[in-house]
């Protein structure tokens, strides 16, 4: 028993130089660097998502469908095929607005013959008068004639015009009788089935496009002038997710009742997984933006009445109170304490003590790729 005990106090010895180095090793953590940022005071304020294109497309024509190819959700681009009339009739009214073309055509062939040997009869006739050759109710005769042949020829022209109208009409009915998209969409609705009679202008089809989709909020007409195109506006979705609009237009109506007016905003975030309908949170900006110093949430340790934050100071984290303000999106404002180029743990500072010894993995977040990891001296 006593040889027992005495190795496992000789083991215990021997372990202990190895524990007290691993006590001393520094502190793996993740910094980041206090940077300044534009920052302006916001209020919440509802909105809801808004189709900024949709559509109820019609038939430009009539006719009975003879293909739909579409369903409800289908994704279509620009010229896809909505449905497709039956052209059996189309084609026969086109064939035979060709053939008045072609009997016009000659129409005009043969009044310009007339017109030629009436004039020709005429300018006789006149000569012959002046010869006191023939009667003067015979060169009026002549004249007439020439008149009458002038009317018919202007008849055929103004039938071959009307014929070429009729030619464009029914080359109209038959391109028209494919109803295609007007725009990269969703399908909404379809309206109509194969076999339907559709009238020209019925609906064929409801499509939305989602890549011009807005928000539209009413915001307090006090605040209406702080908003600027170029300062951005985020949105919270009822889920949680979070999307960047811009200010697209200020409508120039305003609402009695509440005092407000309806803004339109743009959506940055193309990939943005909202819908039509769908409610909104916004942080309408309430004043002009203005700089301020920023620190990381993270960085944020609670202290005994108020926060502080560690800053790598010589390869060390040293403790700093700092006063904050007001949030923006992942940081806070910082009204004291800190300065800009300060650098910050965000990562680890749970467990630090003070003065403890600490080394950074990799560049400090906000730092160019490839910045050394040096610390400040605040």
């Amino acid at each position: 028993m006593q040889l027992l005990a005495r190795c496992a106090l000789v083991g215990l010895m021997l372990g202990l130089p190895a524990f007290a180095m691993a006590q001393g090793r520094p502190a793996g953590v993740t910094t980041a660097i206090v940077t300044t940022s534009n920052m302006a005071e916001t209020v919440s304020v509802f909105g809801e998502v808004v189709a900024g294109r949709e559509s109820a497309v019609a038939a430009r024509v009539g006719g009975v469908a003879q293909d739909v190819p579409i369903r409800i959700g289908d994704l279509v681009e620009e010229g896809d095929v909505l449905a497709r009339l039956d052209t059996e009739l189309l084609e026969i009214e086109l064939a035979q607005a060709e053939a008045q073309i072609a009997i016009a055509q000659a129409g005009i062939s043969v009044s310009e013959a007339r017109l030629d040997r009436a004039e020709k009869a005429f300018r006789r006739a006149e000569t012959l008068r002046q010869n006191s050759t023939i009667a003067e109710a015979q060169l009026e005769e002549r004249a007439s004639d020439f008149a009458e042949a002038r009317g018919a020829q202007q008849e055929a022209l103004a039938r071959i015009q009307a014929s070429r109208n009729a030619l464009e009409q029914a080359r109209y009915r038959l391109d028209n009788a494919v109803v295609r998209a007007p725009f990269d969409a969703v399908v909404l609705d379809v309206a109509t089935e194969v076999g339907q009679f559709i009238t020209a202008g019925s609906q064929v089809a409801t499509l939305i496009d989602t890549s011009a989709l807005e928000i539209e909020a009413n915001v307090p007409a006090r605040y209406v002038s702080a908003l600027r195109k170029d300062q951005p506006v985020t949105a919270t979705t009822d889920i949680g997710d979070t999307v960047t609009l811009t200010l697209r237009a200020i409508l120039p109506t305003e609402f009695a009742a509440t005092r407000t007016r309806p803004v339109r905003f743009e959506l940055q975030d193309t990939e943005a997984t909202i819908a039509v309908g769908q409610t909104v949170t916004l942080g309408v900006p309430v004043s002009a933006p203005r700089e301020v110093l920023v620190v990381p949430k993270d960085a944020l340790v609670q202290a005994q009445g108020g926060w502080s934050v560690f800053v790598h100071e010589d390869g060390k984290a040293m403790p700093r109170t700092i006063e904050i303000g007001a949030a923006l999106n992942n940081s806070f404002e910082v009204l004291s304490g800190l300065n800009e180029g300060d650098e910050v743990v965000v990562r680890g500072n749970e467990r630090l003590r003070p003065g403890q010894d600490i080394a950074p993995s990799g560049p400090p977040q906000g730092a160019p790729t490839g910045a050394p990891s040096t610390g400040s001296n605040g």
